[in-house]
């Protein structure tokens, strides 16, 4: 999960290299922490929040299958 979010991350934004995804576990939830770029952070989370959404439906549907919960953070 964790490569697939950087690989998202760094498809959108024009700073692929300042892109950094931390993983922590839970008991039951993953939680994934991204952090990108200043000025990429507006790409990232889209117009009214609708690709952070986006990034966020494709978690829950990967988490069903393994049978995990996905949350992710967009860290300033």
């Amino acid at each position: 999960m964790k490569q697939l979010i950087e690989d998202i991350a760094k498809a959108l934004v024009d700073v692929p290299e300042d892109v950094v995804v931390n993983s922590v576990d839970g008991e039951h939830a993953t939680v994934l922490e991204l952090k990108v770029a200043a000025g990429d952070l507006g790409k990232v989370i889209g117009k009214q929040g609708r690709t952070a959404r986006s990034i966020r439906t494709i978690l829950g549907a990967a988490g069903m299958k393994l049978n995990r919960r996905f949350t992710l953070e967009i860290l300033e």
